[in-house]
């Protein structure tokens, strides 16, 4: 396949994936079925036909509104399905028509419903970050076996690969739950969550190493913004998540570009 038509497609199918993305950003965390009823209006509730169901189109063509009550319907529904469809593209373009491109989507995919959900909920579902961990696991296993999936970065194939994924689980894992434990102990009170360490935990097998790069990244914009939420609120609560995801994003696609970079400034290469 040309790569202009891998991305075209990979961008399409990004925008209607999306679309059920919002389908479980919305229903997963209020203990919903993913698969009935089918798509309806939140405000009455009203089945929603196909063609007012197509990504970011037919919420343009009804001016963000239910064609039925007419109630707004939010502007996060089409800016989810766009961020999936740039994800998917930026996997397809970054990895092309490879094994490390179908788990790249994986990752963005999930990372995207799951920055959501924490947004709104202010937690990362166990079953999806489950799902994140048994996806790289089956890419290690791949890598293992001589196939080039996971991790993501470090272009390690075969042991490996598989010893890469391994220590970025220790890495991604253990270093933010002692960091956790050593201030719980100290400030007497919570600054990560769980959650945040086991997201981590299951990014280090599509990362490796580089896991603690998406970490570094991560804490650095989340302390800018938290920063300046917290100056206008002091009772914010700040989900990290969405700003770990960011750091994988970043890292998976660019990360082994940085870390060639940051050696050849320190003189190191």
């Amino acid at each position: 396949m040309q790569p202009s038509a891998l991305f075209a497609l990979s961008a399409v199918f990004g925008l209607v994936f999306g679309s059920f993305a919002n389908v479980v950003i919305w229903r997963l965390p209020r203990g919903e079925s993913l698969v009935a009823p089918g798509s309806h209006c939140p405000t009455c509730g009203t089945p929603i036909a196909w063609h007012d169901n197509v990504p970011v189109l037919s919420w343009l063509v009804l001016r963000g509104r239910c064609r039925t009550c007419r109630e707004p319907i939010s502007a996060r529904y089409p800016l989810v399905e766009i961020a999936s469809g740039v994800l998917w593209a930026a996997a397809a373009l970054r990895w092309g028509a490879s094994l490390k491109t179908a788990f790249a989507i994986a990752l963005f995919y999930l990372l995207l419903i799951l920055s959501a959900i924490d947004l709104d909920h202010r937690r990362l579902p166990n079953p999806l970050v489950a799902l994140l961990f048994t996806i790289g696991v089956a890419g290690a296993a791949a890598s293992a076996a001589g196939l080039s999936a996971c991790p993501l970065t470090g272009g390690a194939t075969g042991a490996t690969a598989l010893l890469d994924a391994a220590v970025g689980v220790l890495l991604g894992g253990g270093v933010p739950l002692l960091a956790a434990l050593l201030y719980e102990r100290v400030r007497g009170r919570t600054g990560l969550g769980m959650g945040d360490v086991k997201l981590l935990g299951a990014l280090g097998l599509f990362l490796g190493p580089h896991v603690l790069i998406a970490l570094f990244l991560g804490s650095v914009v989340g302390s800018v913004v938290g920063l300046a939420t917290r100056a206008r609120s002091k009772e914010a609560a700040i989900p990290f998540g969405p700003y770990l995801a960011a750091g994988a994003v970043v890292t998976a696609l660019w990360g082994d570009g940085l870390v060639a970079a940051y050696l050849r400034l320190a003189g190191l290469a």
